[in-house]
């Protein structure tokens, strides 16, 4: 389940990513953080489960970080 859900974000964050990168339009790029946050919360999770806790606990970090590059850049915009 983990690992289909690591997967679709992942999708979707290469999607947004090429997006932008193509077109020159950077109006998806919070979009684009926000999946990824999800994307790494995903994948901490699945590494806690795993028994490397301290892997998992740096992607829980990173995605609170990403998390809130996003909320900033939806205020922004």
């Amino acid at each position: 389940m983990l690992i289909a859900a690591r997967i679709i974000l992942g999708i979707i964050v290469l999607i947004l990513a090429g997006y932008g990168l193509i077109t020159g339009n950077h109006e998806a790029s919070p979009y684009m953080m926000f999946f990824m946050g999800a994307m790494l919360l995903v994948m901490g999770i699945s590494e806690i489960k795993s028994e490397r806790k301290r892997l998992g606990i740096f992607c829980m970090s990173a995605s609170l970080f990403v998390f809130y590059v996003a909320v900033k850049g939806f205020l922004l915009n």
